[in-house]
């Protein structure tokens, strides 16, 4: 199974370019794995560039995860963070995602300067 970058994410998602949408729609279809960082990046980009609300984030990232031919790094650890952004969309997912790793990897507390984050069971202000 082969990997996929950010922007591969970006075309299946956001299909604004329909040559490249065609081309990530071949490849994911034949078994694509997503790592944290690409998943992080991705909900970046549709956030910063394509200005997607955390509701279109949210829907963004549940596909994602139910789509049949994508395999997600920890889907378990992306599920808890989806679950913590859905609460606390405020955030940002990529703060949720750091909290869930760390928790999964029992690193915990997460240390952080942030004040919102630092509201989270897990984590501890400085």
């Amino acid at each position: 199974m082969l990997a996929v970058d950010t922007n591969v994410l970006v075309r299946l998602l956001v299909r604004d370019d329909a040559r490249q949408a065609a081309a990530a729609d071949r490849v994911v279809a034949r078994g694509a794995w997503v790592s944290h960082l690409v998943l992080a990046e991705a909900v970046w980009v549709l956030d910063a560039v394509y200005a997607r609300t955390p509701r279109q984030l949210l829907a963004a990232l549940e596909l994602l995860l139910g789509h049949e031919s994508l395999a997600i790094q920890d889907a378990d650890v992306v599920k808890a963070a989806v679950l913590q952004f859905k609460l606390k969309p405020a955030l940002g997912f990529s703060d949720c995602l750091v909290l869930a790793i760390a928790r999964k990897a029992g690193h915990l507390p997460l240390a952080t300067f942030d004040k919102g984050l630092a509201k989270l069971e897990g984590t501890q202000k400085l």
